[in-house]
């Protein structure tokens, strides 16, 4: 983690602190993430618990520096796996300073919310404010949406209710203002120019992983995870990147190359590009597919995710 500035001359700031993003999986934490920091730093599919660990994100907001947390979608775990990454939510909302929580507007105050919110009166620091973000406004019409609102108004003392749609960043500014204005006073924990805390390696696997998520069909992306095993900086300012896609069956690696290992070929072209602008630079970008049974039960493969492998218990 960066060292906290504390100088006080002009880039002294007045306001930070941590921002936890909840909600269900695919509530839009991730694209709230991506649409308040100004880069993708979190990665989006429409497929459901994609985020596996808290990605941290940091934006700044006139003079206070908002360190935001996307955290995995909150649901009923199942296996190792799932009871890791719902540890790692409520452990980024129990550290924040302000939990916002995300809920889809088409789909309103359901039992998976209603499970969240009995959770966050038992788990959430009393002093820590909840702020509610109605998100995918853009899906129903204004009198459902106040409608909405009374319900969750009366099922729980938020601070402040907001409208957004972080896909197309409709109420994301008020949004933003407000929690700059409600974060604690002091030094900014990053530099400013600093957008993610998190290890490029990480961000790179990441970023395979999503162009694995959206090129493969719905259960396997569970089934598998992307590693960077290799990084070697180069004299002409690329970087040669190599990683590891282990997936748990032989059936699965078929599916991950493809005929002819075009599948393959796709997914790395499409990873290379949004790696090398993330980067900013060439990346020559190399990736085998192993496999390797049981790897939801190794704790070395947790590790690389940033997930707390006894959290799975």
């Amino acid at each position: 983690m960066s060292e906290t500035i504390t100088d006080s001359d002009e880039t002294a700031p007045g306001r930070a602190g941590f921002v936890a993003l909840i909600g269900e999986p695919n509530a839009g934490k991730s694209t709230l993430l991506n649409r308040m920091v100004g880069a993708k730093v979190s990665i989006v599919t429409h497929k459901v618990q994609t985020t596996r660990t808290r990605i941290r994100g940091v934006a700044m907001e006139g003079n206070a520096q908002i360190v935001f947390i996307d955290t995995p979608g909150l649901f009923r775990p199942r296996r190792r796996l799932d009871r890791a990454m719902v540890a790692a939510a409520w452990g980024g909302a129990a550290d924040a300073d302000i939990v916002v929580l995300l809920i889809e507007a088409h789909r309103g105050l359901t039992e998976g919310v209603r499970a969240i919110l009995d959770t966050l009166r038992d788990r959430l620091p009393k002093a820590t404010p909840v702020a509610l973000a109605i998100n995918k406004i853009d899906r129903v019409k204004a009198p459902v949406l106040l409608a909405l609102s009374k319900e969750m108004s009366e099922a729980y003392p938020f601070a402040q209710t907001f409208m957004i749609s972080a896909e197309k960043g409709h109420g994301c500014d008020v949004l933003k203002t407000w929690l700059a204005g409600a974060l604690p006073e002091g030094p900014w924990l990053y530099p400013p120019d600093q957008i993610a805390d998190l290890p490029l390696r990480m961000i790179a696997a990441e970023i395979t992983r999503e162009k694995c998520t959206l090129r493969l069909h719905q259960e396997l992306p569970y089934e598998m995870t992307v590693e960077t095993e290799g990084w070697e900086e180069r004299k002409d300012g690329s970087v040669r990147i190599d990683q590891i896609i282990y997936v748990g069956r032989d059936g699965h690696k078929g599916i991950v190359l493809g005929h002819g290992g075009e599948t393959l070929k796709a997914i790395g072209k499409a990873a290379r590009a949004d790696i090398g602008a993330f980067l900013e630079r060439t990346v020559h970008l190399f990736i085998q597919v192993k496999v390797r049974a049981g790897w939801q039960d190794e704790a070395e493969r947790y590790g690389a995710m940033g997930l707390d492998f006894r959290d799975g218990r």
